[in-house]
């Protein structure tokens, strides 16, 4: 039998080396990919129930403000004692199942946790604006309230400018045409620099607030569709102070003080508690009931937590999600996925 030539066997070897690495390659890639598919799926599978048991509690807190407003507790005066203002503390998902729905072992625990805060407790910046034009005293309560939190006073000029040139894009356009063309290129021009009309209020920066002032005020402002006044029994401190005229720190901690006490069921009510220094308070910026609601859950499942906030109008009987945003992240990440749900939930 003739034997190989050491070269032709070398030969042979590295080739069935090279099969056998490309076979291996191969292999590992269709694993990865079939692992990938599976965690993908899960994923998906994770990211729908979550988002469903999440539309499930939010739908739960609307139940709860419908039911504030039908049963008239607090003679339809909305404060911090009520039902809807507890805060719900992280608890296990599976201890509101009811027998029949037992949690089996080896299924994920879910953990929600949520709030109901009044919208209406802070000050709105649409009150900014009164048909079209920037109200001058709006604007020294909005400056009264960035003295207070001590931020840049230059920056509200700004804000209000802004938000007029906002509106006046968004406004449906006038039915009478400008009677010079150089006014209608001018207009168009002005429109066309005019920033987008910000729905929430993460997004005021587009109207040249900073971020490090946004976040200061945060607590303390809002963006609701339409102006509305401050409800007295939920406000802060900080918000009462600007509100009120003539009132200062001391006297707004005080009234925060008086209120814990007992809410006031009317502005009378309040005016006749507060004595001498209830004589700022105007029915046009003040009120003792709210109809905006902003609510504010989070789920936690194994690693990965969302969180949604969400805006909500009430209306008698009625409450209508205006919108809705979703915060999703996994571990220690810091990078959220934002996303916005704009459909009305009737």
């Amino acid at each position: 039998m003739k034997r190989q030539n050491p070269r032709q066997q070398g030969a042979a070897l590295l080739s069935a080396m090279v099969v056998v690495a490309l076979v291996a390659t191969i292999a590992s890639a269709a694993l990865w990919q079939q692992w990938r598919q599976v965690e993908i799926e899960a994923a998906e599978r994770g990211r729908s129930q979550t988002q469903w048991m999440m539309t499930g509690a939010l739908d739960w807190t609307r139940l709860i403000l419908r039911e504030d407003a039908l049963s008239g507790q607090g003679g339809n005066a909305d404060h911090l004692g009520e039902p809807w203002a507890l805060p719900v503390q992280e608890s296990k998902l599976s201890t509101f199942l009811s027998q029949d729905q037992q949690w089996h072992e080896g299924d994920s625990e879910v953990f929600l946790s949520g709030q109901i805060t009044d919208a209406q407790s802070r000050m709105n910046v649409m009150t900014l604006l009164e048909n079209g034009r920037v109200s001058p005293e709006a604007l020294a309560r909005f400056a009264k309230l960035f003295q207070r939190l001590d931020l840049p006073l230059a920056q509200v000029p700004v804000l209000a400018a802004r938000l007029q040139q906002a509106a006046a894009r968004s406004a449906p356009a006038n039915a009478t045409a400008p009677a010079s063309g150089s006014s209608s290129t001018q207009s168009s021009a002005l429109a066309a620099d005019a920033p987008l009309m910000p729905q929430q209020t993460r997004q005021l920066v587009w109207l040249g607030l900073s971020a490090d002032s946004l976040s200061v005020l945060t607590p303390y402002i809002t963006l609701l569709p339409v102006p509305t006044p401050v409800n007295l029994n939920t406000a802060s401190a900080a918000v009462l102070e600007a509100m009120v005229p003539g009132l200062d720190a001391a006297g707004a901690s005080q009234w925060v003080s008086q209120r814990e006490r007992g809410h006031w069921a009317s502005l009378d009510a309040a005016r006749l508690a507060l004595g001498p220094a209830g004589k700022g308070i105007d029915d046009k910026l003040h009120s003792v009931n709210s109809a905006f609601f902003e609510v504010r859950g989070r789920m936690r499942i194994d690693q990965v937590v969302q969180e949604e906030l969400a805006l909500v109008q009430r209306d008698g009987g009625q409450v209508r999600m205006l919108w809705r945003v979703r915060n999703v992240s996994r571990g220690a990440s810091r990078e959220p996925t934002l996303t916005t749900d704009p459909r009305p939930l009737q």
